[in-house]
Order: structure tokens, then sequence, then C-alpha cells
């Protein structure tokens, strides 16, 4: 049976991976407006088609770091006192990118259109991006010393590892949001982006592979966690494989579901390979931040448990049926909002 501390990391690890799977086609549809649409009707189309789930699945992102808060403070605090200026990117570009789909229908000027989708693109481009170059930091291991103080430069956060890790999630994003496309819009654009997803195959597996490569010489996780981390990679692979494959067929929501696979599988292998650390030291083993010495009180951690298990099925009742209601397709002949 898992003690509390071993529950709310679980519970983190699940807020995180709901985060990336549905804020991840978000994201892609976002960076769709400037990749795959033609013209400015295109473009609310991919707006319109998470226009009713955007703000709710970014609630994953800030429950995460709220459960990190309140189970882990340790953790929390190191974490985003260390890295306060990636965050400040993350956040200013998610707020330009809520900000932008609200006013960008509000004029009919071609400028004030063009400034909007630009901070749609961006805003779309950067929070995975970061986020993914964040949580590679984890794996890779940082400057902790034993006072749990994060003394990290630029390039202890920036360097070939992460970057690698960023442009993978940013790209898995992409085709993500791309397979979401197919199954909300229709006629041309549907094909343009299953068509898109399919050419995107190719640079995606070759991303996959080089981050694998570089987690397996770069970081001690396989020593950890070998065998598990192998099962899930064998997993992923086949997820991959069968996403290429329904695409060819044109079983868009098995598509989509195996490109969701496979960013569920990656972030599941970070909190797998980091168990039961919840931040790596560089410095010194012993320094290791840990579901243990992270934590919270007992007592804190009873009361968050049964707070939560009330709470969570209607959060994902009303989610749910938030999904049921909108899963119509989005047309271009009908009225567009933004």
């Amino acid at each position: 049976m898992l003690s509390l501390n071993e529950l709310w990391f679980v519970l983190i690890a699940v807020l995180f991976i709901g985060f990336f799977f549905l804020e991840g086609f978000d994201f892609g549809v976002g960076m769709e407006t400037q990749i795959l649409a033609k013209n400015d009707t295109e473009r609310r189309v991919l707006i319109n088609s998470i226009g009713p789930f955007w703000d709710a699945n970014e609630v994953w992102l800030l429950t995460g770091a709220g459960a990190m808060f309140a189970a882990f403070p340790n953790w929390y605090a190191t974490l985003f006192s260390g890295f306060y200026i990636p965050f400040v990117f993350a956040l200013l570009a998610l707020i330009a990118r809520g900000v932008a789909f609200e006013f960008r229908g509000k004029r009919d000027s071609l400028a004030w259109k063009r400034t909007w989708d630009a901070c749609i693109f961006f805003g779309s481009f950067l929070p995975p991006f970061l986020l993914a170059v964040v949580f590679a930091s984890f794996i890779k291991g940082l400057p902790i010393d034993g006072d749990m103080q994060m003394y990290a430069g630029f390039f202890d956060i920036v360097n070939g590892y992460t970057v690698v890790a960023g442009l993978t999630v940013v790209m898995l994003c992409l085709v993500h949001g791309l397979m979401f496309t197919t199954l909300r819009t229709v006629g041309d654009l549907q094909v343009r982006a299953r068509k898109l997803a399919q050419k995107l195959l190719i640079p995606l597996a070759a991303l996959l592979l080089a981050f694998v490569i570089m987690t397996y010489f770069m970081t001690d996780v396989f020593e950890q966690r070998g065998a598990l981390l192998l099962v899930l990679v064998i997993l992923g692979i086949a997820a991959y494989v069968l996403s290429g494959y329904f695409m060819s067929i044109k079983k868009d929501g098995w598509a989509f579901g195996m490109t969701g696979a496979v960013m569920a599988l990656s972030v599941l292998s970070v909190f797998v390979g980091l168990f039961p650390r919840v931040m790596i030291s560089s410095i010194d083993s012993a320094f290791n931040l840990t579901i243990t010495n992270a934590a919270s009180g007992h007592y804190s951690l009873k009361v968050m448990t049964i707070v939560a298990l009330s709470l969570l099925p209607f959060v994902l009742g009303y989610q749910i049926w938030s999904y049921f209601i909108f899963h119509k397709r989005v047309h271009e002949k009908e009225h567009l909002e933004y």
C-alpha cells in the first residue's frame, strides 16, 4: 500500500500527465495558426476548435503546482526560486496567449490581428519548451546544496540535453495538436492537418530517439529504474508506430489517442526515473530532494488527501461533460467568435 508521500507524488505525476496530454494539443493548435492556416478564416476555425477547452486545460498546471506546494513545500520552494526566470517567461507567454484569444477579433485591423496571432504562436511555443527544459533539468541534476538551495547558472538549465528535450516536447505537442485538428475540423483543413502530422513523424522520431539516448548516457535514471523505463520506452515506440498507422488509414481518433499516449508515457518516464527523488543534486546525492525530506507533515498530507479525493470526481466530471457538450466539429461557414 502506498504511503501518503508516495500517493501525493503519484497524484502530482498524474496532474502533469493530464496537463501535457490536454494542454499539449492546445499548444499544438496554437502553433498551427501560423504553420497550417492559410488565411484568417482558417485561423479562426483553429482557435474556435480549442475555444471551449484551453482555459480548463491550463487548470491542470495550476493544480499540479498547488499540490506540489501543499504536499512537498521544500520541492516547491527550491523549484520555483531556482527556475524563477523560466517560469516568469512561461507565465507571461500563457497570459499573452489567453489575452490574444479574447482580443484578436475585437478590431478589424490586419496589424492588430497579426500582433495577437504572434502572441498566440509564441504563447503556444514557449510554455511547452520551457517546461520541458525544467523537467529535463530535474533528471539531469542541478547544483542543490545541503540547505535545499539551488544555485544554477544559465548553462546548468539551458544546455544541449534540455534544449533537445524542449524541442522534442514542442514537436510532440504540434503533432498531437494536428491530430486534434483532424477531429475538430472538416474539409481541406482537416486533410492538410493529417498530412502535415504524417510528415512530422520522422523528425519527431529523430528527436525522441536523441532524447532517449542522451538520457541514457547523461543521467542516472536508467541505472535507478532501468527495467521499468525500458518497458515504458517499448510502449512508447508501440504507440508511436500505431499513431502513424492510424494516420495512414484515417482513423484520426485512434491516432490522437496514440500521440497522447506517447506524451503521457514521456512525462510518466520522468517521474518514474526520479522516484523517490523529486530533484537531483549534481553536487552530492546526499543533497537530493526526496518524497521524504521535501514533504509536509503526515497530518497535512492526510487532510489534503481527504479533500482531494472528495473534490476530484466533480472536477473530472465537469471536464468530461464539457468535452461531450462541445464535441462537434467546427465549420468555416458557422459564426466564428474570435
